[in-house]
């Protein structure tokens, strides 16, 4: 699991993050929501150890980031697959290349273990047929199209599923998704929503989600964390989120809901 224990972190006089205590644990898919610049994405970037707390400890499976040297964050984060927001796909490379970069990234040039791992990440995220569903050459075909693809021949949920697909490989314990829904119709997002669900029962990861579409929020959440002026505002379930009594968190619901 992952627990964050006081957690705090200024820039400047700016108060991002003051005490914050969050617990995200083993197979649940949570989200955090709050307004732009509430610290969200700083914290995912303390939790991955790309920022260094001013004070208070995250541990990912009882590891405190802060105490890792670089060899152990390196392979910590190896347990962490991370959904960029807009996909952040490499233009130039093909959907095949930009699924496996992480593995080559790694040193592996095995082009079997390359394309088995392509292979089984983008059946997964269901831009592949299954294998046992339809014939070898029918898969060979499927294959051969969307490999070659680029990201200018995707639409825009294709490319988030593609996003998706490099975040699986390896079989990471942890998915980070930052804005998984943005700048899609309301048809494609809700095939997202129902990606990150299906991708948390089949592959059995921890999802942690960062949000402002409510909608996503109550379709995917097991819980829910609302952060606001540096500290958890609210954390529960998507049901206890939607009968608060609390006004900091009903003006934000009625806002983006």
């Amino acid at each position: 699991m992952i627990e964050v224990r006081n957690l705090s972190k200024s820039f400047g006089s700016n108060i991002v993050l003051d005490n914050v205590d969050l617990n995200i644990e083993n197979g649940q898919t949570m989200c955090i929501i709050g307004k732009s610049g509430c610290g969200k994405s700083v914290l995912l970037k303390h939790i991955v150890g790309l920022l260094a707390a001013d004070s208070g400890t995250v541990k990912v499976d009882g590891k405190n980031i802060n105490q890792l040297n670089k060899s152990e964050l390196f392979d910590l984060r190896r347990d962490i697959g991370y959904v960029f927001q807009g996909a952040a796909l490499f233009d130039s490379y093909t959907v095949f290349e930009n699924v496996v970069i992480g593995l080559l990234e790694h040193g592996v040039k095995d082009k079997q273990i390359l394309r088995s791992e392509a292979e089984r990440c983008l059946s997964a995220v269901g831009l592949l047929p299954d294998k046992s569903e339809v014939s070898e050459d029918e898969f060979l075909r499927a294959w051969d199209i969307l490999s070659n693809k680029k990201p200018s021949d995707l639409s825009g949920g294709m490319r988030k599923r593609v996003g998706v697909a490099r975040a699986l490989v390896g079989s990471p314990k942890y998915i980070f998704y930052d804005e998984p829904t943005t700048g899609l119709d309301p048809v494609t997002s809700e095939q997202i929503d129902f990606l990150i669900s299906d991708i948390a029962k089949k592959v059995k990861v921890t999802s942690l989600v960062i949000t402002h579409d409510m909608f996503s929020v109550f379709l995917i959440a097991n819980k829910v964390a609302m952060l606001n002026n540096g500290k958890v505002q609210f954390y529960g379930t998507p049901d206890q989120l939607r009968q608060s009594d609390d006004p900091v968190v009903k003006e934000f619901l009625e806002r983006y809901n």
